[in-house]
């Protein structure tokens, strides 16, 4: 009596299970940090552990789904810390000089986080500092780059199957999508995280390389965090 191969049929849903595999490890971390963003802005007295916390979530979630991120190319790195330098005077720039006169601009009413404010130890505040500092200049930038300018800018161009798109491939309208998602999406400062977005994407059209961008990013935020420290302007934190 003739007996049907098991084989055949369970081919498709293998290759379906292995594709949401492979949108779920770009999707979840960035859902996790974005989730427990807002809650540490909803409740600000959980702020810090929140923080802490989604530091720690976030690095797990990317080490459990990097065998399904391409490759990382780390070339280009002195340009990407070039431009990770321009950054920071384009963003500080932009937001103390262009549209620190603009009424109703987000970052006027933005609340800042001032750690002296809310910790009794001065250990603790520090200690906290660190873990802030180090997931803005370390996690961020990976968690970031391969969401915004990998899987979204593939995504955009390929929306079938977001691995048949080169990284960095070129399109005017992803560069301007990705830009505007980027800025407008996850940031208070939207216009000057748009023109961030923009100098990123050039650099990532330029180079090919995710990695000249994740570190770019990473130079970005530790110089901002160094500023932030330096003359206590914690609005930009």
């Amino acid at each position: 009596m003739p007996t049907s191969s098991p084989s055949s049929p369970s081919a498709p849903p293998a290759a379906e299970r292995s594709a949401r595999g492979d949108d779920l490890a770009y999707l979840l971390p960035m859902g996790l940090f974005l989730a427990f963003t807002w809650a540490g802005g909803k409740w600000p007295s959980f702020y810090p552990l929140s923080y802490v916390l989604k530091t720690l979530v976030v690095t797990v979630a990317l080490i459990a789904g990097w065998k399904h991120y391409n490759k990382i190319r780390w070339d280009h790195w002195g340009l990407g810390a070039l431009v990770g330098v321009l950054v920071v005077f384009q963003w500080v720039g932009m937001e103390k000089l262009l549209l620190h006169f603009w009424p109703g601009y987000p970052r006027m009413s933005h609340e800042a986080y001032v750690p002296a404010e809310h910790f009794k130890s001065v250990g603790l505040m520090w200690a906290f500092i660190a873990v802030r500092w180090a997931g803005a200049s370390l996690l961020v930038p990976v968690m970031e780059e391969l969401f915004w300018r990998d899987y979204l800018w593939r995504t955009f161009l390929a929306p079938n199957d977001f691995k048949l798109a080169k990284v960095g491939e070129w399109d005017p309208k992803t560069f301007l999508f990705v830009a505007i998602a980027f800025g407008a999406g996850v940031h208070v400062e939207w216009m000057t995280a748009i023109v961030c977005g923009l100098i990123y994407g050039a650099l990532l059209v330029r180079t090919r390389s995710l990695g000249a961008c994740i570190i770019a990013h990473g130079v970005t935020n530790f110089l901002l965090g160094a500023y932030v420290l330096m003359y206590k302007d914690w609005v930009f934190w």
